[in-house]
């Protein structure tokens, strides 16, 4: 058997978690290995060390480890529109980033670790709104402990996953402003693979992302069986859980399509700003196109939920 070692999330609508249930990968001869990372920016450094092949990973974290020379690129998606600005019952939904955000001056909001793609995206959004030094971000090496920290009142709201807006609203809490309403189109997650893996196994990567796209396609199409299977994984959840944060934000897909592309490179100019990137990408340097194409031809389906 071919041997991958893969790093992953706790974030539940990665196909990571489908993969680990179905055994799938073993069926078709790989023998996986699977890291838990708390964050995007541990697990470049684990793909920097070569402890592991390919990872689940958000664009901006990705974008910054390609920036000062580590040799990975993107070569699938996976998930778009996977950021939520969560509050507490005295917070209004609102359609703008702007209106949602107004809400927070004076307050604090928590997300994930820095350079994560949900801080990159609270940051960009809180610097065109306007809002300056008003609203105070506070980073977390563990998503999962942003709302123990709202409950305590550490924080007053957070930006962060579908799954975090779940858990939240199960505390009486709510959904600010949804996935959609953020930053369009925002690529969440995608497959990053080392330059190794790509140049040395095309083979092997492209047999993992062929289950990759047909765990895409489960969760957008069978949700419920989607979701049986990650409960089996991830045993401190059940399914309906899994069905909640699954339709929070349905758009799932393996492709890279040109929005997804466009969107992801146009976290640059905000990297630069923030002090994340010191200089522009290419796209080649960032994205690797050739093996999802040969996967997943034709139009993509993160719309066609």
């Amino acid at each position: 058997m071919e041997k991958l070692s893969i790093g992953y999330l706790s974030t539940l609508y990665h196909t990571s978690f489908i993969l680990r249930g179905s055994c799938q990968l073993e069926e078709i001869g790989i023998n996986a290995s699977w890291k838990l990372f708390p964050n995007g920016p541990a697990m470049l450094e684990a793909l920097e060390s070569q402890k592991i092949d390919l990872g689940y990973i958000g664009l901006p974290p990705a974008m910054i480890g390609i920036a000062r020379g580590l040799k990975i690129r993107c070569v699938a998606g996976g998930h778009v529109e996977g950021t939520v600005l969560i509050g507490g019952q005295s917070f209004q939904a609102e359609e703008t980033a702007s209106d949602a955000l107004a809400q927070f001056k004076g307050k604090t909001v928590g997300t994930p670790r820095r350079g994560s793609i949900h801080d990159v995206i609270l940051r960009k959004l809180i610097r065109d709104g306007g809002f300056g030094d008003s609203i105070e971000i506070k980073n977390f090496d563990w998503a999962d402990f942003i709302l123990d920290a709202m409950m305590d009142g550490e924080v007053d709201g957070a930006c962060g996953t579908p799954p975090l807006a779940v858990l939240a609203a199960r505390q009486g809490a709510k959904i600010i402003l949804p996935p959609c309403k953020t930053w369009p189109f925002n690529p969440s997650y995608g497959i990053i693979a080392t330059q190794r893996l790509i140049q040395e196994s095309p083979s092997l990567l492209e047999d993992f992302l062929k289950l990759h796209e047909d765990a895409c396609n489960l969760l957008r199409e069978h949700p419920q069986k989607a979701a049986r299977l990650v409960a089996g994984v991830i045993k401190i959840i059940d399914e309906d859980f899994a069905r909640e944060v699954f339709r929070v934000s349905p758009k799932y897909c393996a492709s890279l399509p040109g929005e997804y592309i466009d969107s992801a490179l146009a976290f640059m100019p905000a990297l630069q700003e923030m002090g994340y990137l010191a200089r522009d990408l290419a796209k080649e340097e960032v994205f690797h196109t050739s093996a999802i194409e040969k996967v997943h031809p034709g139009r993509h389906h993160y719309n066609a939920q």
